[in-house]
């Protein structure tokens, strides 16, 4: 799964905001990749007149356009080139090793870091190109809310996240299971503040019967390592040794997939976390492991209280049995 890289990711100017360069410096030295700006695919997701008031405040006056969101002079390209790193990502089965990330933007409004939503892009033109089923899995720490909105309604997309709650962005809880005829194909695995690896892998061996019964054409993976124990915008406590049985666990399932990096703040550790989820989809040997770690009673009994309450929500589309 070789790492999908372009010099113009750096062109995102953040300063000192968590999601800044240094992100994807600490990987460096990459070879860079030859693909498409994504630019002009941006219309699969993303609204003519969103994606003009992001190149307008490029050129002409770079600032905020959420909060938490910066646009600077290189960032138009920069999420142009990303959207068009996922599309080539998805062609390769790489990983698009990206800035800015995606997976909190919508159709017409950047939020969480994120400009365009990368992954979201890459699966639309998948769908077009063909493809009958993408199972997107998101093992970010926040919610991707954006692409689950893009994506509520849509059958032909199972979106399943495991995020903390509460956390930002407020939403992903388990009660959101989609809508029209994508009822169902949002799985939203909610889990307490303080959850470790044994409880992230009591939820992926739950659920992972739905996605072998989705049956995916490929796998997305909105690639995020904030659940990481060391990260400071979360309070979780994931390890490198997770990440990778994660890669390992769908490696050995599917054979067509991809994946877009999306969050991940402490830079001792990013690189670590990258590449033992990568060893675990292709097999080899982790290269970082950690020490697993356990939860406390009272966060496991919290979150097999929701696993409870989040069963008779989806049985009428999922057997479980």
């Amino acid at each position: 799964m070789n790492l999908i890289y372009h010099p113009s990711f750096l062109e995102h100017q953040t300063g000192s905001h968590p999601e800044n360069a240094e992100r994807l410096r600490v990987f460096l030295p990459l070879n860079t990749f030859d693909f498409d700006s994504g630019e002009t695919f941006l219309g699969l997701v993303h609204t003519s007149e969103y994606v003009r008031e992001v190149q307008g405040i490029a050129e002409n006056d770079p600032g905020w356009i959420d909060g938490d969101t910066f646009v600077s002079a290189g960032s138009y390209r920069a999420a142009c080139m990303a959207a068009g790193a996922a599309i080539y990502a998805a062609s390769t089965n790489g990983l698009a090793l990206v800035r800015p990330p995606g997976h909190h933007a919508y159709p017409g409004r950047g939020t969480g870091f994120c400009i365009f939503n990368n992954v979201a892009i890459a699966v639309k033109h998948l769908l077009k190109s063909g493809h009958k089923r993408v199972l997107i899995f998101d093992f970010d720490g926040h919610y991707g809310d954006g692409t689950s909105d893009i994506f509520y309604d849509t059958p032909e997309v199972l979106f399943w996240s495991i995020h903390q709650y509460p956390a930002f962005p407020g939403k992903g809880y388990l009660d959101e299971i989609g809508a029209g005829r994508g009822t169902g194909y949002t799985l939203n695995v909610p889990v307490p503040p303080e959850s470790g690896d044994d409880i992230y892998e009591h939820a992926i061996n739950t659920f992972f019967p739905l996605a072998e019964q989705f049956n995916p054409d490929i796998v997305a993976y909105s690639a995020g390592f904030d659940a990481h124990h060391s990260d400071p915008l979360l309070n979780l406590r994931i390890t490198n040794s997770l990440f990778y049985e994660i890669g390992r666990k769908f490696g050995q399932r599917f054979s067509s997939h991809f994946a877009v990096l999306e969050g991940g703040y402490n830079l001792q550790y990013l690189k670590g976390s990258v590449f033992s989820f990568i060893q675990g989809i292709i097999g080899e040997e982790p290269g970082y492991p950690e020490h697993s770690t356990t939860s406390h009673k009272p966060v496991w009994d919290e979150y097999l209280h929701r696993v409870q309450q989040l069963k008779p929500l989806i049985r009428d589309h999922w057997n479980f049995d």
